[in-house]
């Protein structure tokens, strides 16, 4: 049987609707306590009306101290509990002031004074608004201390968002200066051929990359594609010394990873694998599914950490006479995504297989389309009451 689709609302959603429902709720509950403890001291069924009068009394002047605690509240300590202090007593007095008045009317021949009925009324008038007023101050602290975090969470979600966009925008920069260098070469060199389809295949990866936000997920089989795209720009320049291989299980093709998280790490093979000896390299793209989690393997042929190089590209960063001159962004970047979209819950190692070369492995819980989409449905933390 398919689940109604009805989703649940936070109780606060409408701050002005929770307060009257609370009004509503607390003082009936107020009203049929005292209505119950008259019949069980044996008082007429026409005592209930002064019951019913009192509670009246006593929500409308909640109401007044709703009003103006509204205004206490967002006030220094000392400003809300000094005023709160000279207010309450006197609503109280107010309050009980009503009931006695009442009452002596209700018992006309009552050998009681107003002063006897007016201290009767007054102990449980304070508890009934001291009570009141203790709720609305908690309440109104609580949402207050929620909206807060919720604005923390806001803002922290704020930068994470734009430290994930400072750091694919990184990408780019560094991709069009390798490439455009190799078109102007070609140019140059006079192959216009060459050239143009390489000018082809850069837009269709430019284009292919900008239909992404830079914080957003993209699905395995869509970074696979986007990377073909730059392999077939790099293919240009290394032509049969660029040697690539997937196995992309079937099985992992929808989960989802950040945008363009593969590309610099094929990049960084290149450059310390590939370009480096004659013979060039073999790139090899893995991605697997272990238990919640999918493992990418990025792995190549070349000569490891063995080298001379291997700080360097740990770092994507090369020295000319003890200066820097890459504009690589490396494996820092990646390991930065990683930790700002996972946190801790994701896995990143650089390893040397036994057979030779270099390999990155990551590793990221597996999330789908559809769990996100759920996720963005579900219902969202409310702002405070004011």
């Amino acid at each position: 049987m398919a689940a109604l689709p009805i989703k649940p609302t936070p109780f606060f959603a409408n701050k002005n609707q929770a307060f009257w429902r609370l009004q509503l709720v607390g003082w009936s509950g107020a009203m049929l306590l005292r209505a119950m403890s008259s019949i069980a001291n044996s008082q007429p069924l026409s005592f209930l009306v002064l019951v019913l009068i009192a509670t009246i009394t006593g929500f409308s002047i909640s109401l007044i101290l709703a009003v103006m605690y509204r205004q206490l509240i967002s006030q220094r300590p000392f400003v809300t509990w000094g005023v709160t202090a000279l207010v309450l007593p006197f609503a109280v007095g107010l309050n009980a002031f009503i009931d006695a008045w009442v009452i002596s009317l209700y018992r006309a021949e009552s050998d009681a004074s107003f002063a006897q009925l007016f201290i009767g009324v007054f102990y449980l008038d304070a508890t009934l608004l001291v009570s009141w007023s203790a709720l609305y101050y908690a309440i109104n602290f609580f949402l207050q201390v929620e909206e807060q975090s919720d604005q923390m969470i806001r803002l922290e979600n704020q930068a994470t968002s734009a430290q994930l966009a400072m750091l694919r925008y990184q990408l780019n920069p560094h991709f069009l200066f390798n490439t455009l260098n190799s078109i102007s070469t070609l140019v140059l060199l006079k192959q216009t051929e060459p050239a143009n389809a390489m000018l082809s295949r850069l837009s269709s990866f430019l284009r292919y990359t900008l239909i992404n936000e830079p914080t957003g997920r993209v699905t395995v089989a869509q970074e696979v594609e986007t990377l073909k795209l730059y392999l077939d720009i790099e293919r240009m320049r290394f032509e049969d010394r660029l040697r690539t291989e997937f196995r992309i299980d079937p099985a992992s093709e929808g989960a989802l990873l950040p945008s363009l998280l593969l590309q610099p790490l094929v990049e960084n093979a290149i450059k310390y694998a590939v370009s480096p000896q004659e013979m060039g390299a073999e790139i090899t793209i893995i991605t697997q599914l272990i238990g919640q989690n999918i493992r990418i393997t990025v792995s190549d042929t070349g000569p490891g950490l063995q080298s001379g190089a291997a700080d360097n590209r740990l770092s994507g960063v090369t020295y000319d006479g003890g200066e820097p001159v890459s504009t690589g962004v490396g494996l820092a970047n990646i390991r930065d995504r990683l930790q700002q979209a996972y946190g801790e819950n994701h896995r990143f190692e650089t390893v040397e297989p036994a057979e030779g070369g270099f390999a990155v492995v990551i590793e990221i819980p597996l999330e789908r389309r559809e769990q996100l989409e759920g996720a963005a449905d579900a219902p969202q933390p409310v702002a405070a009451m004011s």
